[in-house]
């Protein structure tokens, strides 16, 4: 049987679907071809591609990272041919992780070849040599990190933070489309997803885990099933999550607006759901038709989503009397980030939608995202006005009045500034909501 090639380069064009209420009818075809909230892509972003439009002869003397899989037989010898094969192109081998399976064996390998040697030339090398089902993508520094390190890296970051645990998996897996379906849909209407066993499910190149709070989590990966080893290690860490419970870093930062008037932001979770429904009573029937898009009565009913960590991550701005006047949304939606910002009318035109969405943006950036869009209405100033603020490349697409911004994060590295920074900046100016 012939095996499977397949070489690729970091290119990406998944998009991803809103998660709550219908835009319009014109937007309803963009919008059914976007998934539900996953986190950002953090690897290369692979995808196949034919063999002629590989990566060409770059300039001598330099180097190129690659991390490649390919199966082979398990018998004596197998490995060594396949050493021998890439030695004879003058590649390295930096690492080597062996995935054992019923027949045969999975070896992950990261490489290092001189920059002339294509990754056309490295998979062919390799099937000549009997390995089987070869897959290949570009590399950078980061994967210099070995295995346990970087396993017991994101651990951590999950033991912190609950919102980390759907960014850790995609770091763990590489690229891949998780997908959190809770017990019951985001109105709180529907069934929820079929029930998974304890110990999970693997098919291929989909896993299906139980999620600590209830529904599953699904983790998709294009052109590369999974191993045993791989799907232990997810599992792992969902089981870790699980034992430690809901949790969010309890920070928080306190600024001065203009006018005087001391605000809090802080991270917030589904404890904050008492506090961000009251806010929502507070608020005109055309600022929550402005964040939601739908029906007004429909509002509360997204707040629970909204404030899951498994969605993303949210800000909230209290007042020094501890009233939740305003909210922020990082939530993972496909390859994209989307961002929302809510704040009450008694509070708004005082720059705290500005101070909000910078923080989110930092936020997005730390986590490794390409860009992030917003999904407003054309007649919604406030939020131009603050996505133009971020001073960063944006994409515009209108459609009877409902409007899309995308900012390009990767086209302008936005780094974070700190608190007092913030602060004084904040105290300066108020931004327009």
């Amino acid at each position: 049987m012939t095996p499977n090639i397949s070489v690729v380069t970091g290119t990406g064009d998944a998009r991803p679907v809103h998660p709550w209420g219908i835009v319009s009818a014109a937007f309803r075809t963009w919008l059914s071809r976007r998934h539900g909230h996953a986190p950002p892509t953090s690897d290369t972003g692979a995808r196949p591609l034919p063999e002629e439009e590989l990566p060409g002869e770059e300039r001598a003397g330099e180097n190129t990272l690659w991390r490649m899989r390919t199966t082979v037989r398990d018998e004596p010898g197998s490995l060594a041919a396949l050493c021998a094969a890439l030695a004879g192109h003058r590649v390295d081998i930096l690492s080597l992780q062996a995935h054992p399976l019923a027949e045969g064996t999975v070896d992950e390998f990261l490489l290092r070849a001189p920059a002339d040697v294509a990754g056309s030339d490295i998979t062919r090398a390799v099937t000549t040599a009997g390995g089987a089902d070869t897959w290949i993508e570009r590399a950078d520094a980061h994967d210099l990190v070995d295995a346990p390190t970087r396993i017991l890296g994101l651990a951590a970051r999950t033991a912190l933070d609950a919102a980390e645990l759907p960014l850790a998996l995609r770091q763990l897996l590489g690229r891949c489309t998780i997908r959190h379906l809770p017990a019951t849909s985001a109105s709180g209407t529907g069934r929820g997803p079929a029930a998974v066993p304890v110990e999970g499910v693997l098919e291929d190149t989909v896993m299906r885990l139980r999620a600590p709070e209830g529904g599953v989590i699904t983790v998709e990966r294009p052109y590369l099933p999974f191993t045993p080893t791989e799907f232990a290690r997810a599992r792992a860490l969902v089981e870790l999550d699980a034992h430690l419970g809901p949790r969010v870093p309890r920070g928080q930062d306190v600024l001065t607006l203009p006018a005087g008037n001391a605000i809090t932001v802080r991270r917030a979770d589904a404890g904050d759901l008492e506090a961000a429904t009251a806010m929502h009573e507070r608020c005109s029937a055309r600022t929550l038709g402005m964040r939601y898009h739908g029906p007004v009565g429909d509002a509360d009913r997204y707040l629970g989503h909204l404030l899951s960590p498994r969605f993303g991550r949210t800000l909230a701005v209290q007042t020094a009397s501890g009233r939740v006047v305003g909210l922020g949304h990082l939530l993972w939606d496909g390859d994209e980030t989307e961002v929302a910002l809510l704040v009450e009318d008694a509070w708004q035109r005082r720059g705290i939608g500005a101070e909000l969405l910078n923080r989110l943006v930092a936020m997005a950036v730390e986590a490794g995202c390409a860009s992030v869009y917003a999904v407003t209405r054309s007649s919604n100033t406030g939020m131009v006005a603050a996505m133009r603020g971020l001073g960063l490349p944006l994409d515009y697409q209108v459609e009877e009045g409902t409007l899309v911004i995308t900012a390009r994060l990767d086209m302008a590295p936005v780094t974070a500034r700190s608190s007092r920074e913030r602060e004084r900046e904040f105290s300066e100016e108020a931004v327009r909501d």
